[in-house]
């Protein structure tokens, strides 16, 4: 009777430890929340797939049907939609701002793709709409959460490459097809906030804190009127610097490396991870300093679906059951701020101080 009374207890514990998962409403049916996204919700523990939405029905049913989603129907039905906890933004980047808002305004958390808008002005009014809404929002920069940076971060904190002071990073595809919304201006187009995004905001995310200008330069496509590619310098404090390069249409790379005073560190697939992948962290180091004493340690991390871990990290921060390392709405203006000083730099072909935007 004993041991029955304890295994009820410990189940009643068990069971009022466990979170209710949150329901999300999709709004856009991408290519990344098909093969990323979507799975990711489905495969966490704290998160339930409720309705897609798309512009079309037919869009909207077909996404429903693969997924096993009872729920379907245009961007309105999902915001709208009482049952609907959060909602995930996989739109035009240039749309986002608006329908964040809306979702923020009808009381939804808001996940949303990165970039997250076009603009630092528009990007203030999704965060600011979401206070005023009692909401939480975040920008969904996946990457972060993927073990091989934590591991980076021990590496520099343990002082394995002695003092850091450059990081170098590129992110770019071979081309997309004719028609692709990345080639759209209105739509927020362009390879600084498809590509550029993610090494940009790597730099912050290793010198662990933010830039103090940019010089930025990009190169346009006359017909499109969109940046097909393009290069900047991050100044950090201590002169500390990032060399960041994005591009369309060249061999495909994603990675970074962190240069410090006796080694390097470098990833070879630091953004777009598969859940599958066993990520590779290549150590180079010198104790003394001289050619013959360096050494090259390689360094494997598990495969991880870092897509889960950010939606498990979103959700249990909005319930309370455990706090993120860093504050979503804070971090989705910081980035803002760093890339509306890129296409000011740009514009100006002068360096841009961030303590000059507001």
């Amino acid at each position: 009777m004993k041991i029955l009374q304890n295994t009820i207890l410990e189940e009643l514990f068990h069971n009022c430890d466990k979170m209710t998962p949150l329901k999300f409403g999709i709004i856009g049916c991408s290519r990344i929340a098909k093969k990323a996204v979507i799975p990711a919700i489905v495969k966490s523990e704290f998160a339930e797939l409720e309705i897609i939405g798309s512009r079309t029905i037919e869009k909207s049913k077909e996404f429903s049907s693969e997924f096993n989603c009872k729920k379907n129907g245009n961007y309105d039905d999902v915001i709208f939609d009482d049952s609907i906890n959060v909602v995930y933004i996989s739109t035009p980047i240039g749309t986002h701002a608006e329908l964040a808002m809306k979702a923020a305004a009808a009381g939804k958390h808001v996940y949303c793709e990165k970039s997250s808008t076009d603009s630092f002005t528009s990007a203030k009014e999704m965060v600011e709409c979401s206070k005023n809404n009692n909401v939480r929002i975040m920008e969904g920069f996946m990457f972060r959460f993927h073990p091989q940076h934590e591991k980076v971060k021990e590496l520099i904190n343990n002082k394995k490459i002695g003092d850091v002071d450059i990081f170098n990073g590129s992110f770019g595809f071979p081309s997309f097809p004719n028609g692709d919304i990345r080639y759209n201006k209105k739509l927020g187009g362009g390879f600084l906030n498809d590509t550029g995004c993610y090494p940009i905001n790597a730099s912050r995310m290793i010198f662990d804190e933010e830039p103090i200008s940019v010089f930025c330069h990009n190169y346009n496509d006359s017909k499109m009127d969109v940046d097909m590619k393009g290069t900047s310098i991050l100044t950090y404090k201590n002169n500390k610097s990032a060399n960041v390069t994005y591009t369309n249409g060249n061999y495909y790379q994603a990675k970074y490396e962190v240069w410090g005073s006796q080694g390097i560190i470098s990833l070879d697939r630091a953004y777009s991870v598969p859940p599958d992948f066993i990520t590779i962290i290549n150590l180079q180091f010198s104790e003394e300093k001289n050619w013959e004493s360096r050494k090259n340690e390689i360094i494997k991390i598990p495969p991880t679906d870092h897509f889960v871990k950010m939606i498990d990290t979103f959700c249990m921060e909005i319930t309370g059951k455990k706090k993120s390392s860093f504050n979503f709405e804070k971090e989705l203006l910081n980035q803002a701020k760093v890339m509306e000083a890129h296409r000011l730099s740009n514009f100006t072909h002068k360096e841009k101080f961030l303590d000059e935007i507001d």
